[in-house]
């Protein structure tokens, strides 16, 4: 019992000391694994400072280099902008100094214009106390009624005021052709130097050429099918007279001529000519002059540098191939005002795209035929408001026959052109009956005037020369009848170009020696 005792006591006494043995070593293990995981703790905390400070000097390095290629693209844009304000600047300063110099210009005429009034006015005061004077002095000395002695002082004052008035159109004149005629001839000497062109005429029939005069019958067919069959089909009066290897063919419409043409020219080449081998050479040839003038359209395209046209556009453009006025092609007269309106535009600093645009569509009125109501002009601003051409283009067309006010100086331009084109030399023809009631008419404004003896139109109705009445017409009022003569003809006569009123007054004295 007492070794139980013992015992007992012995394995508590041991059991104790293990645990106090226990409680130190998991003591020292735990201070060891503190004092470890301090260490370790520092190390991590040392390196997440490194990486924090090269991550921060790397995040600074890219926010200086992105700051840096920032401030060099604002830089750069900067001197561009400055650069397009620059040029800005200098273009505003050359208009303002053109502006400056019309307005000197239009101020120095004004002060002419009002220095002349001022003159015409203190004339005209004096000249009203000089017929004061002279209504006393001829109711003292020649005893003149008081209606007499008025018509005296009114013929004089007519006859002053006609050399007043002569003397100032002269003035004026000069004054105007030495600062108008100079820069037009500069500008259209040059415009016209810088484009040529060809003129070729095309007539209102069509002819073919047969191999020999057997194919007349064969065309004819029996009991007149086959020419009964073309007609039908063309819309044209195919004519077979005795004229020998020709047949002519008549049509208002070219187009129909021409398909006619080929279809006929094809059937020659073919040998079989009967009603459907005449049908279908007939489509055939449709489609070749459709193609035509499609190509002819873009062909007038490229010509000019005209682009974004509408494709039905280009269509009916491509039907002024086959379009005359006055003999002139008017695909070829479009093309040649459309560059000439672009040439003026160059010259004159003004937006060549409208210029060129509306000089190309100016005469698309045209491509209708004649069953179709309205003047080429009208027709052709429905047409292009019909495929939203713009305004500008529109305005342009319809002013450039002075049917309505020009809006823009491209629209003048296109005037201008056309006007130079049709007044080409061979450019357009008329008919001898038309030429010579031109030149009737022009002889018969001339000779209405008082004190004109005798009027020719001359150089082809390009000038006419009036010789006056010496004893009837003084020396000033010969200006005057020139001015009034003109204007009359501007108002009463369309002719291409100009027409030089050229006023002849001469007095001869004739003696004879004996």
């Amino acid at each position: 019992m007492l070794v139980a005792i013992v015992g007992a006591a012995c394995f508590i006494v041991g059991a104790i000391a293990f645990f106090f043995i226990g409680i130190s070593y998991r003591k020292r293990i735990a201070e060891a694994t503190i004092g470890s995981a301090e260490e370790q703790a520092e190390k991590i905390l040392n390196d997440s400072k490194l990486d924090a400070d090269r991550l921060k000097k790397e995040v600074v390095l890219q926010a200086k280099d992105d700051m840096m290629k920032k401030k060099d693209e604002f830089e750069a844009e900067v001197k561009l902008r400055k650069k397009e304000m620059q040029d800005l600047e200098n273009r505003i300063n050359q208009r303002q100094d053109l502006v400056d110099k019309r307005a000197a210009l239009i101020e120095e005429k004004e002060n002419n214009i009002t220095k002349r009034s001022e003159e015409l006015k203190k004339r005209e005061q004096e000249l009203e106390n000089a017929k004061e004077r002279e209504i006393e002095a001829l109711g003292k000395i020649a005893k003149m009624s008081v209606d007499e002695a008025k018509e005296a002082i009114m013929k004089e004052l007519k006859n002053d005021m006609t050399k007043e008035m002569a003397e100032y159109i002269r003035q004026e004149e000069e004054n105007a052709k030495e600062e108008v005629d100079k820069k037009a001839k500069e500008l259209l000497v040059s415009t016209i130097q810088r484009y040529a062109t060809d003129h070729t005429s095309e007539a209102t029939v069509t002819t073919v050429s047969l191999p020999n005069d057997d194919l007349k019958g064969r065309i004819i067919g029996r009991e007149g099918r086959n020419i009964k069959t073309i007609e039908t089909l063309t819309g044209i009066d195919l004519i077979i007279d005795d004229t020998p290897d020709v047949i002519v063919l008549s049509s208002f419409d070219p187009i129909r001529r021409e398909v006619a043409r080929i279809a006929i020219e094809r059937l020659i080449a073919d040998g079989r000519i009967h009603p459907g081998k005449i049908e279908e050479m007939i489509d055939k040839a449709k489609v070749e002059v459709e193609n035509t003038i499609k190509e002819e359209g873009e062909r007038a395209q490229y010509e000019t540098g005209v682009m974004n046209l509408h494709p039905d556009l280009v269509k009916i453009l491509g039907k002024l191939k086959y379009r005359t006025s006055y003999g002139q092609n008017v695909l070829n007269h479009s093309i040649e005002v459309s560059n000439l309106c672009g040439l003026l535009a160059e010259e004159l600093g003004l937006n060549v795209t409208i210029a060129k645009r509306a000089g190309l569509l100016h005469d698309i009125g045209k491509s209708f035929d004649q069953d179709v109501e309205g003047t080429h002009v009208s027709l052709g601003v429905e047409l292009l408001k019909k495929y939203k051409e713009k305004q500008e283009i529109i305005d342009c067309v319809e002013a450039h026959h002075g049917d309505a006010e020009h809006k823009s100086l491209e629209s003048v331009l296109v005037q201008i052109a056309d006007t130079i084109s049709a007044a080409r030399p061979g450019a357009r023809r008329e008919t001898v009956s038309t030429y010579i009631k031109r030149l009737q008419k022009l002889e018969e404004i001339c000779n209405s005037y008082k004190g004109v003896d005798k009027s020719y139109a001359i150089q082809a109705g390009r000038e006419v020369r009036i010789l006056v009445k010496p004893e009837q017409v003084d020396d000033d009022a010969i200006v005057v009848m020139a001015r009034d003569i003109a204007n009359q003809i501007e108002k009463e006569m369309i002719y291409p170009g100009q027409i030089k009123v050229n006023v002849v007054r001469e007095t001869r004295a004739i003696d004879v020696a004996k």
